[in-house]
């Protein structure tokens, strides 16, 4: 039977706010939010389950939401627009929110292909816009697996999940800290290429044909040594400018694409 929510004050409706607002309580539970229709089939074709469909009857129809999902939901609840208006966290929505079960992003479950891998780290990263832009760049290069080191924000943060139009869900996510990303990558003999301005050659000068992983930093503090340490080269994009360097979603894209070039954009 479908339930109805139109009470503020309704325990359903506070737990949502609650995942909205607070990692803690999204690490705690291993639920988080989802809002719009693109992002929740995007979550749902990358193997999330969905735990509770909220939506909106004045905004979506009962048979738009059935046929949005593939998948078993264990709760669909219909909540009055007074209520969505309350818990919708962008302005304008499709009138659908969900509750994800969220997935252990541990490096130890990072299953990799054998040969030509094309890698995105990125290490500290610590804006949503950034993250989100950078998971944009990864699935528009159809990157291997994306990386992130020593992370700062909780992936599942609703500005992650806005900024990346979904791409949180479509691309291969793990995380780990930066000595066991390099043991990994070691370990897969996947060449490790690092964005570093200081004693680097121009990244136009390597041949990346072969399995690689491509590592940008922070535009405030960029990259640890460990990586500078590390690297089969340091490479860096030449600014023709007065400033010596750009967003670190631009840089990534930079990169990456000239990978997919050497690679025929295979």
């Amino acid at each position: 039977m479908l339930k109805n929510i139109s009470s503020f004050q309704n325990p359903l409706i506070k737990k949502v706010l609650l995942l909205q607002e607070k990692s803690k309580e999204r690490k705690k539970s291993g639920l988080f939010i989802i809002e719009g229709k693109r992002e929740i089939e995007l979550a749902i074709k990358g193997g999330y389950k969905m735990d509770t469909l909220l939506f909106c009857t004045e905004i979506i129809s009962e048979n738009e939401v059935s046929n949005l999902l593939n998948t078993d939901v264990n709760n669909l609840i219909e909540i009055s627009f007074e209520v969505y208006k309350k818990i919708a966290y962008r302005t304008s929505t499709e009138g659908i929110i969900a509750i994800s079960e969220s997935k252990d992003l541990a490096i130890s479950n990072l299953k990799l292909k054998d040969h030509h891998q094309l890698i995105l780290v990125t290490e500290a990263p610590e804006k949503p816009g950034n993250i989100g832009a950078i998971l944009r760049t990864a699935d528009a290069a159809n990157v291997d697996a994306v990386i992130i080191a020593n992370p700062k924000t909780d992936l599942y943060n609703p500005n992650i999940i806005r900024s990346s139009v979904g791409c949180v869900f479509t691309n291969t996510i793990a995380m780990g800290t930066t000595p066991e990303i390099i043991s990994l990558l070691n370990n897969n003999n996947i060449s490790i290429y690092s964005a570093i301005l200081q004693e680097s050659e121009p990244y136009y000068t390597c041949d990346f044909k072969e399995s690689t992983a491509i590592v940008v930093g922070t535009e405030s503090t960029g990259l640890s040594q460990q990586w500078r340490d590390k690297s089969k080269k340091n490479i860096h994009i030449p600014m023709q400018g007065e400033i010596d360097s750009m967003n670190v979603s631009v840089a990534a894209g930079i990169l990456l694409f000239e990978v997919k070039r050497q690679r025929n954009f295979k």
